[in-house]
């Protein structure tokens, strides 16, 4: 029997739903609540996961999940075979049994990963390019060894065998292309996000602060926003900088603010209702992303989704697919990259000019809610799996992509 023509579990109508097998090396770090929501969100199909490994990060459904590596001498023998062939027999086992109708890897390392699996599967596969995977540059995957270089070998593999690449971004789409992979398979799709659970706080109690959320790593500029804000509070010394999240420079930003800063917290990583708490604090949230000297940068940050929802303003560069959700001017102020000058210049209006703020971000919430909005963009994915799974090696439609 084909996998692909299997039901799965009833969905609310009574009727069954096909499974897709949601397949990410490692299950799932605490900043991938993105691939969760939409997971999780999907509403004609049900989602099942698999990876490498299970780590600590963010829970999942314990009965829908799959754990490639296993523990004990015979686990480590089968693992490293794994790791050589890309195939086991036990997990192909599972995975057949799961009867699922395709497979959705994030991010294009992952995608290579599985190309023997769901070619033994005979399941059609779908690939959601989000930003390091097709920016950063081969001579510094190069550097990296591993499976950075089996990554950029299985590329041409990957192109032919997957059915359909998704964009989270139009930057994103063309850095695509220019990775040799073909146009006419990949569609702009955004991510969406839950805006019922990000939306205004009607009792929020506004306090003097600039808000950051993001892993704390070159290509999110934290560098230049501490900078940024020492202009600001030479201004305005009542407005601090919270950032939250953690990563490798985190020590290196906290030495620069204690240098520069009067008033500045680290709050390292936070849940997603913390996040949302601090939403309804801020007087503004600041994205200062940059392109990294790897070439890495970002697709388009949930982040500042994220805030825009909550009824945020948001500060912002001219990076990457930034520019498709923050129109400068209109929803929000752009600055160019590493102009911490002009950054801090935005900033300063915003805090100090209420009225402003007010109209920029009411205009950010309407733009999320018509083109960001979770339920209808998955919406828009499950119509790309249903093509994908009607015609597998077929051509896609253009209308459903974002």
């Amino acid at each position: 029997m084909s996998p692909r023509l299997s039901p799965s579990s009833a969905g609310s109508d009574g009727r069954a739903r096909p499974r897709v097998l949601i397949y990410r090396d490692f299950l799932l770090p605490a900043s991938e609540t993105f691939i969760k929501n939409q997971a999780e969100g999907l509403r004609r199909f049900e989602a099942h996961y698999a990876g490498l490994s299970v780590v600590e990060g963010l829970t999942l459904p314990a009965d829908r999940v799959i754990s490639i590596y296993r523990s004990g001498n015979l686990g480590r023998v089968e693992n490293a075979a794994f790791n050589r062939l890309g195939i086991s027999p036990r997990i192909l086992w599972r995975l057949w049994r799961l009867r699922a109708q395709l497979a959705h890897a994030h991010f294009g390392f992952d995608g290579t990963r599985i190309l023997r699996l769901v070619r033994a599967l005979k399941l059609p596969l779908v690939v959601t390019f989000h930003d390091y995977d097709v920016t950063t540059s081969d001579e510094d995957l190069l550097k990296l060894g591993g499976y950075a270089t089996k990554y950029i070998q299985r590329r041409p593999a990957l192109n032919e065998q997957a059915s359909a690449f998704l964009a989270v971004s139009r930057f994103i789409k063309q850095q695509a292309i220019a990775r040799g992979f073909s146009a006419e398979k990949i569609l702009v799709h955004y991510i969406g996000i839950d805006v019922s659970a990000f939306r205004p706080d009607p009792q929020a109690q506004r306090e003097p602060v600039v808000l950051f959320v993001g892993r704390l790593v070159a290509k999110k500029g934290g560098a230049d926003l501490i900078r940024a804000m020492a202009d600001v509070q030479a201004s305005r010394p009542d407005v601090e900088l919270v950032m939250v999240g953690d990563g490798p420079l985190r020590h290196e930003l906290e030495q620069q603010a204690r240098a520069s800063l009067k008033r500045f917290r680290f709050v390292g990583h936070q849940t997603p209702a913390q996040v949302r708490a601090w939403h309804a604090r801020a007087q503004v949230f600041c994205a200062p992303s940059v392109t990294a000297p790897s070439g890495e940068t970002e697709g388009l940050p949930i982040s500042i989704l994220e805030a825009q929802a909550a009824g945020l303003p948001v500060v912002s560069t001219s990076h990457a697919g930034i520019p498709e959700a923050v129109i400068d001017g209109e929803t929000g102020f752009l600055a160019p990259e590493h102009d911490s000058a002009l950054l801090g210049q935005r900033l300063l209006a915003m805090v100090s000019n209420p009225d402003l703020a007010g109209r920029l971000s009411a205009a950010a919430r309407d733009q999320v809610l018509s083109r960001f909005n979770l339920e209808r963009q998955n919406a828009l994915l499950e119509d790309i799996y249903s093509s994908v799974v009607a015609r597998p090696r077929g051509p896609l439609n253009p209308a459903h992509g974002a």
